[in-house]
């Protein structure tokens, strides 16, 4: 990334400030504007006297619980002020609950947290700064709340930007993915388990902060627990999911993601439903802002993002930023199987409209272990089954890529041979593929409740394979997610199974696989007993979206990755990660061990010293489902002078056929006293999960 210094707008930073909510609680902000927009200097100088000119700017708002005095600090440091020297008042607030804000946060995406968000805008629309226009921006969490207050159109708002969110809080997101338990729903609530129990920083609290920290570490609640007890589709989640209502959004809307994140099929969504403009851009990125993205290319998605707040907040409409595809996506080229790249190969690919006409769905018969090419038919009749060791899946990455520590899917002949597997003869010409692939199974099971997992391979001809979409599906979820219904064992279905979004590009001389299992742990929690699936390929298919090459191909252009300098910090003790597979042949158990421990960070602004690691377990023995066991363990602590305050978090999830058991633990200190120990115990039936 280039770093800037030099903008349109001389800037100022207000590192902290205090917004009011109407019921007395106070929100911790940071503030980056233009000099020329500040207020300060506005009295006139005598009663005679003009005012101070001052020119207001529209308002871009980022609300999230990652503590932007420190946690977020850097990387705010790159966006906001770039934005501000584009004439824009940035505004960063920490949610309620969180990082210096008072009051305590007990779950995501609450109302409280809305009517937070939109009593932000309405302040900032009165500023004097402010020309009375606002947008909202965010990645993840704050993509999330951009696209939810989008829905409730306060007044002010003109605009977001929304990047790897989701408008179906259910269906496609950490929780559930395909009505299955997602393993990072765990992971997520731990995360959130451990950040819930950080103390606000003394230096802008006071005193109080001692009180905050103990009414946050009593007071924020197990997630992981409530979340396990909303397993279908009901008004939990449809709170908050956009999906719910398409037309409460008429804002424009510039809707980001990356393929190796998991949020990216959302983007086709907007763009099919949404009837306020609306851009989509999907990369080869993970869980990260473009500018930063990685796998690369990054792209100058500050610029585009500069040039979006112009034409919709400054009603600059001849500056191009509606002159970009629809969609514009990057269609990757065939890469060996990694679990992380530098960069992925491939190209900028654009679509006027989404759907397109271009794209040409394209039907590929299974056969005997083999997928036909389009017009063939098959012939096989004799059925094929599986049962699915635990093992299948422990190379399959994160469901959602993070780059840290490396956690994209592996060589995936580490998973399909506990799979049943169909695989295309060597391609004559090269086949692109833009959009979501659908493969439907003729099956049956054996069991009552069971899921079947799907994966589509680019095969290259020395054999190593490389995942390029899959999907997991709770066959219980057939009549729909909201009343899940019991499977009759030995009764053939058809299911079409939807796969995630993507682009890819297979050459000539590769293969096309597909990869059917009834297990991918620990990306999604096993069904409660081993199911053998049976599937009869003849009324079987994979039904691709093939986009042939259009002779007058739109090719988007971006400038290079740039943004402000880098907030400093200097790196005290350095940290690890680790990513590891383990087998043991005596008790037949394996595991997978994740470590992210970055280690311990000075911010030398504000002299505050931050450590912070994670370590996660995911384990199982043979084929005992009842064996699989999921843990967390959190450390964070911060420390300034002779102050110091830290915490550990710890979070177990075994279960059995008929209910899920949570073993959670919560400790912290001041100095070297504990000062708070909580446990928590509980179970939670299973819900045709």
């Amino acid at each position: 990334m280039r770093t800037v210094t030099s903008f349109p707008y001389e800037t100022q930073e207000t590192e902290h400030l205090w917004i009011e909510m109407s019921d007395g609680v106070r929100l911790a902000a940071r503030l980056w504007r233009p000099v020329s927009a500040d207020d300060s200097g506005g009295a006139p100088a005598s009663d005679d006297a003009p005012a101070t000119d001052i020119e207001p700017v529209p308002g871009i708002l980022e609300l999230i619980p990652y503590r932007q005095r420190d946690l977020t600090a850097q990387r705010d440091s790159i966006h906001h002020p770039y934005m501000a020297g584009h004439g824009y008042a940035c505004l960063r607030v920490d949610l309620r609950g969180s990082g210096n804000s008072e009051g305590v946060l007990s779950d995501e995406y609450l109302e409280q947290e809305l009517v937070d968000a939109e009593e932000i805008l309405a302040w900032m629309a009165s500023q004097p700064w402010c020309s009375g226009r606002t947008a909202m921006m965010g990645i993840s969490w704050g993509g999330f709340n951009a696209l939810q207050v989008a829905a409730r159109r306060p007044p002010s708002l003109g605009a977001i930007i929304t990047c790897s969110s989701t408008d179906d809080r259910y269906t496609d997101d950490v929780h559930y993915m395909g009505g299955c338990l997602l393993t990072d729903n765990l992971s997520w609530a731990s995360t959130m388990f451990a950040y819930n129990a950080c103390p606000p920083d003394p230096a802008i609290v006071g005193d109080a902060w001692r009180q905050m920290w103990l009414d946050r570490l009593r007071g924020s609640g197990l997630w992981l627990e409530t979340w396990l007890r909303h397993q279908r589709r009901d008004d939990y989640w449809r709170h908050g999911s956009i999906i719910e209502d398409y037309s409460a959004v008429e804002v424009p809307v510039l809707a980001v993601s990356g393929w190796a994140d998991g949020y990216s099929n959302s983007v086709f969504r907007l763009l099919a439903n949404l009837d306020s403009p609306v851009r989509g851009l999907i990369g080869p990125w993970s869980h990260k802002y473009p500018h930063l993205g990685e796998p690369g290319p990054a792209i100058g998605f500050l610029q585009e993002a500069v040039l979006w707040w112009d034409h919709w907040l400054k009603d600059d409409r001849g500056n191009g930023a509606m002159d970009r595809p629809a969609l514009t996506i990057w269609m990757q080229d065939t890469a060996p199987p990694a679990t992380t790249y530098a960069q992925r190969p491939g190209r900028w690919v654009g679509e006027e409209s989404w759907p397109t006409r271009n794209v040409v769905p394209t039907r590929f018969p299974l056969g005997f272990y083999t997928i036909h090419a389009p017009g063939e038919e098959s012939h096989s009749t004799d059925p094929r089954s599986v049962r699915s060791p635990l093992s299948v899946g422990q190379f399959a990455g994160k469901w959602c890529s993070y780059n840290a520590p490396p956690d994209m899917p592996y060589d995936q002949r580490e998973e399909d041979g506990g799979s049943l597997v169909f695989t295309s003869a060597a391609l004559p010409e090269t086949v692109e593929v833009l959009g979501a692939p659908v493969v439907s199974l003729d099956l049956s099971v054996d069991q009552p409740s069971a899921q079947v997992i799907v994966r589509l391979s680019d095969v290259a001809p020395d054999g190593e394979a490389t995942r390029v979409s899959y999907e997991v599906q709770n066959l219980t979820h057939h009549a729909g997610s909201a009343e899940p219904v019991a499977l009759v064992p030995g009764e053939r279905r058809t299911v079409d199974v939807q796969l995630n979004g993507m682009a890819q590009s297979f050459p000539p001389g590769h293969q096309l696989r597909v990869s059917v299992s009834t297990s991918y742990w620990p990306v999604v929690w096993p069904s409660p007993e081993p199911v053998r699936m049976t599937i009869h390929p003849r009324s079987s298919e994979l039904l691709l979206p093939v986009r042939p090459r259009p002779p007058h191909e739109i090719s988007p252009v971006f400038g290079e990755a740039e943004g402000a300098e880098p907030l400093r910090a200097r790196q005290l003790v350095s940290g690890a990660q680790d990513w590891r597979v383990s087998r043991d042949m005596v008790d037949l158990s394996g595991r997978l061990d994740v470590v992210k421990d970055l280690g311990t960070v000075h911010f030398e602004d504000i002299d505050l010293a931050v450590r912070r690691a994670s370590h996660e377990t995911y384990g199982f023995v043979a084929g005992d489902v009842s064996s699989v066991r999921g843990e967390t363990l959190w450390n964070i602590g911060f420390s300034r002078g002779d102050w110091s305050a830290r915490t550990t978090t710890r979070t177990v999830l075994t279960s059995t056929a008929t209910e899920f058991h949570v073993y959670a633990e919560q400790d912290a200190w001041e100095g070297h006293e504990r000062v708070d120990s909580r446990t928590w115990s509980t179970s939670i039936p299973r819900d045709h999960v």
